[in-house]
């Protein structure tokens, strides 16, 4: 009984999705037209507007609609609106995460005191019209960003996750929890080996991948070619389930662009456009604080690295926009954190007087540009890539930065690493703890960034392909371990963290796919 009315309940928030959606009044639309065609009968009225539907492709765009829906959204209870208890059970990393936000806003507001600059100030018309003059060139000319610095990096994340505990069990000794030497001390349930390699059996060392140079009894030539045969009927076909069936065993570059945006239920349509340029056009109206931390991550990262530096100017058209787009806020239902408020001069913690701020309410780190950068491989519309970020980000990348229980949260990434290296590496880990090097702390800002900025481009755009296809980010632990092992014999020599973080400094000449074939399915 009680699990009928969990799918009553599932099916009418489905519906209602439905309506609130685009596709609905389009749907409607296109019946009307349908219904006003002078071949349609009054007595065969449904069946005929039926199928005029059906020959107009709008039974898969509905499909798509609702694949879109099931991905994007979790089986929750009926009672699942969004509260603090709901969006993450545990009460301890609760009180973790929300003194999380406090540290990033208090180190916010002594940036703003220090320097004497307000979080938002309302540019002035002539700064406005210069600004959109440059939309395309803002790396010249740009905010004096010398005094600008982090609000944090991934090393402060990490001492904030390394201290936390569960408070009803002392000293770690929590039932059925084995990460003995790790730092995670959060007994959260992970993946073993035997469910990874369901989970990705697509990528077992018996099957060709796209991306990989030897596909041993067949012509690479071969398989490439039938790769790019089947990929073109996928994106004929246009239906989300299908492309991420294709995406298990990786995308043609030439390919991957569509494939992405069809997983992802992407079609930018007019409205879209339209709506990119009032976030654009919200961007030179006001001139935040939280710009000044994107030029300066940007400068820092993307501009520092040999295969991005080329596209700075097109990280700012994306970045800049997203800040400012209140669509976001959407994934705090789901996300354990909560966007951060500030409140009007002299009305401190009076809450009518309070507004999220940024707008987005995601307050970017040093290396949050990174997660945009390997979709500028991809996507030559600055728009079209502005889509495909945001979606990219309120499905998975959140939760790389947030502190949760969740299985895909930073927090299980890591005891899921520590875990997988234990069982399959326990010498090698043993080893590192016994020089002072926990090996989590190298691994750390590999699974923060999704590795953007450590692989080569092409890496992990393969890589990515994986995370789209399962709809899962425990591929990123997997790999993780998997570079630790193929550096193995050289990590057995080193005397101190320093000499490990050498070893493990250059990944990119690593091929992630078929180490992770040997981490996962060689044992």
């Amino acid at each position: 009984m009680g699990e009928l009315l969990f799918s009553q309940w599932y099916v009418q928030n489905l519906i209602q999705f439905l309506k609130s959606s685009q596709i609905y009044t389009d749907l409607q639309h296109a019946a009307q037209h349908e219904v006003s065609k002078p071949s349609i009968r009054l007595s065969e009225l449904k069946k005929g507007v039926q199928n005029g539907l059906n020959s107009s492709g709008w039974d898969r765009k509905l499909k798509n609609a609702i694949y879109t829906y099931l991905q994007t959204h979790s089986r929750l209870s009926p009672n699942a609106a969004p509260s603090d208890h709901l969006k993450e059970p545990l009460l301890y990393l609760r009180k973790a995460q929300q003194a999380w936000e406090k540290r990033i806003l208090k180190s916010l507001n002594s940036m703003c005191t220090e320097l004497n600059i307000p979080l938002a100030r309302k540019r002035p018309e002539k700064e406005q019209k210069d600004l959109l003059t440059r939309w395309t060139e803002l790396s010249v000319d740009g905010p004096d960003l010398s005094q600008i610095r982090p609000v944090y990096a991934p090393k402060d994340f990490l001492e904030v996750i390394m201290s936390l505990q569960n408070p009803n069990y002392n000293n770690g000794e929590t039932p059925g929890f084995y990460n003995m030497w790790g730092i995670i001390q959060v007994p959260l349930k992970v993946k073993d080996v035997n469910k990874l390699r369901l989970l990705f059996s697509e990528m077992s060392i018996n099957q060709c991948q796209t991306g990989i140079d030897d596909h041993s009894d067949i012509p690479t030539e071969l398989f490439d070619n039938d790769r790019m045969k089947l990929g073109r009927k996928v994106i004929a076909a246009n239906h989300g389930p299908l492309s991420q069936e294709y995406a298990k065993k990786g995308c043609p570059f030439s390919l991957r662009a569509e494939i992405w945006t069809q997983i992802m239920g992407i079609n930018t349509d007019d409205l879209d456009v339209m709506y990119y340029e009032q976030l654009k056009f919200n961007v030179s109206q006001h001139d935040l604080l939280v710009d000044s931390l994107l030029y300066k991550d940007v400068k820092l990262t993307a501009t520092n690295d040999d295969q991005y530096f080329v596209f700075e100017d097109y990280l700012y058209q994306i970045l800049l926009p997203f800040s400012r787009d209140t669509v976001v806020l959407e994934h705090f239902a789901q996300n354990s954190a909560s966007p951060p408020k500030s409140y009007i001069r002299g009305k401190l913690g009076v809450e009518e007087f309070s507004v999220i701020y940024p707008p987005n309410g995601v307050i970017p780190f040093h290396g949050f540009a990174m997660y945009v950068v390997p979709l500028c491989f991809l996507y030559q519309d600055p728009i079209k890539l502005y889509y495909v970020f945001r979606e990219m980000y309120v499905r998975y990348f959140f939760r790389l930065h947030s502190i949760s229980s969740h299985p895909q949260g930073i927090v299980g990434l890591s005891l899921l690493f520590e875990t997988l290296l234990q069982t399959h590496e326990a010498e090698l880990f043993f080893y590192l703890k016994s020089v002072g090097c926990q090996p989590l702390k190298i691994a750390f800002k590999w699974l923060v960034r999704a590795f953007s900025g450590y692989l080569s481009a092409d890496q992990v755009l393969l890589l990515w392909d994986r995370i789209l296809a399962s709809n899962s980010l425990e591929v990123l632990s997997v790999l993780a371990v998997a570079i630790f092992t193929f550096r193995k014999t050289n990590l057995m020599k080193v005397q101190s963290y320093n000499a490990a973080e050498a070893v493990l400094a250059d990944l990119t000449t690593l091929e992630v796919i078929p180490l992770i074939q040997l981490s996962l399915f060689s044992k």
